[in-house]
């Protein structure tokens, strides 16, 4: 106990000093909300990973879908990595960052109604935000309860006002910058604490050949030895859960946000790389770690049902103190990166294209800041009082919050980076597409799946824009043109890097 705890009080002394020590870089909205633009490769790649990998996936995802595909649950990690991290780099790192800092963007919405020339649908946008990133935030802490409670003996709802506090604190105290920098440090902790857990639980089992053997004799409806195989038992539906985690973050406004600050084309280059190989050991290791739930012990209740939440901790009870100490540790830090991430992104989105075009245009420098500091608070006792009573086990909250959102956003943002052609009116098809399949399954599941919905909604939104566009009416030429001028500028770079046109 005098380990876990000496862990736990130097981890969070780092997280709060490195919020007063950042506190220089929020003097204005610019530099709060993200960090002048100027942030190098290294803090904007594990800005990134940390805010996509959580408790949520560590804990939720990993217990239930390694339970539900097995092995094949790796499949998600890899997805992650390589849809998720390495192409959405490639295909909207550069762009995001050319496009807003030409338009003056500094958020999602923001970014809707300046492209689409609509201040409605920035503050359409903006709500939307506000509202669904509110459950992805309550499984956030949800993913915490069952391992405090396991380590300390600690009540869940201690832990989670505990946790909110201290990610308030350095967030509000630092913003941008602070959330940036204690991500480099959490990220590095969830690297080296995931391949520790790893080799701790398969040597549990007797080592890694051992662990598949055990896992091929559970026995399945579908073939022998289906939670070791290949595909697993039930491929399509793992095909919709790598859909979900991996392409919804393109339409994440906490996840894209990150490639605006991005400072040169270098911390592109560069975060591309690192992003890619953190979501491979991260995303992978914990997926990896799921595969192994059918012999972690949890058994189906009489009813059929499983605590899936409970699958990640029992797996790690009987490991030494000083590894729980680091996977008490691990699950923080992406907690808390991945919260902080949220409660900045809808702080300066409810301020900034909500409240001040609709109730205070000329509000001031010092007033915004104000603002998004208050509503940053506000939102994380928002999110604390439904993390306290929360409507459901992790995936389903996440699975709502990500379908609405990625939904919504992620083709209106795709198309008007890329395309010149799509229209406001279908931005509004895609928010009531994106938003519309998600609310009406949760009312009435005719999908069944809140996983499966949300990746139908990112589907939906991909297909309807384009569909829509072709009989509304077109944007005015100038506005287009130019969105689209400054990815026309030309530059000037080293021969190292492109050789001259006369050559």
């Amino acid at each position: 106990m005098v380990i876990k705890l000496i862990l736990l009080i130097v981890f969070f002394a780092v997280m709060i000093g490195i919020g007063f020590y950042t506190r220089k870089h929020a003097t204005d909205v610019g530099g709060f909300v993200l960090g002048g633009r100027s942030v190098g490769p290294w803090l904007t790649a594990f800005a990134y990973g940390t805010s996509y990998f959580s408790a949520v996936v560590f804990v939720g995802y990993a217990g239930q879908f390694g339970y539900k595909y097995g092995i094949a649950s790796t499949w998600i990690g890899i997805g992650n990595a390589l849809l998720g991290s390495l192409i959405a780099w490639v295909v909207l790192g550069r762009r995001t960052r050319i496009m807003t800092k030409h338009l003056n963007s500094m958020t999602m919405p923001d970014f809707f109604g300046k492209r689409y020339d609509s201040g409605a649908l920035r503050v359409a946008a903006s709500i939307i935000a506000f509202v669904f990133l509110i459950p992805y935030t309550a499984s956030v802490y949800n993913g915490l309860s069952n391992l405090f409670e396991m380590a300390f003996d600690i009540p869940y709802q201690v832990c989670v006002i505990v946790m909110a506090v201290l990610t308030g604190v350095y967030v509000i105290a630092g913003g941008y910058m602070a959330t940036a920098l204690n991500d480099l440090v959490q990220g590095i902790i969830m690297l080296i604490g995931i391949v520790v857990v790893i080799g701790a639980v398969l040597s549990g089992h007797g080592g890694f050949i051992a662990a598949i053997k055990e896992l091929a004799a559970v026995p399945s409806d579908v073939m022998p030895g289906a939670y070791a195989s290949f595909f697993g038992p039930d491929p399509l539906n793992l095909l919709g859960v790598v859909i979900l985690t991996s392409l919804g973050t393109w339409g994440l406004p906490q996840m894209i946000q990150k490639f605006y600050a991005i400072k040169d084309e270098k911390s592109v280059q560069t975060g591309t790389i690192i992003s890619t190989i953190f979501a491979i050991v991260v995303a992978g290791g914990c997926y990896f770690l799921g595969g192994f739930s059918q012999i972690s012990g949890i058994e189906a209740a009489a009813d059929g049902t499983v605590k899936y939440d409970a699958i990640i901790p029992t797996m790690l009870s009987s490991l030494p103190d000083i590894l729980i100490g680091i996977v008490i540790v691990l699950v923080l830090s992406a907690s808390m990166s991945t919260l902080s991430s949220l409660v900045l992104t809808s702080s300066s989105t409810l301020t900034l294209d909500f409240i001040k075009p609709l109730f205070a245009k000329n509000m001031g420098e010092k007033k915004q800041l104000l603002c998004m500091r208050i509503f940053l608070a506000g939102f994380i006792i928002i999110s604390v009082i439904i993390a306290l009573d929360p409507p459901g086990f992790i995936a389903q909250l996440m699975g709502i919050s990500w379908g609405a959102l990625a939904g919504a956003f992620l083709a209106p943002f795709l198309y008007g980076l890329y395309s010149k052609r799509v229209t406001g009116a279908a931005v509004w098809a895609s928010f009531i597409a994106g938003v519309g399949i998600t609310v009406s399954n949760m009312i009435y599941p005719y999908i069944g799946s809140p996983i499966n919905a949300g990746a139908i909604a990112m589907i939906a939104g991909l297909v309807v824009m384009p569909v829509v566009s072709l009989f509304t009416p077109k944007l005015k030429k100038e506005i287009v043109d130019d969105a689209f001028s400054c990815l026309e500028e030309d530059v000037v770079v080293k021969r190292r890097v492109a050789l001259p046109k006369d050559e």
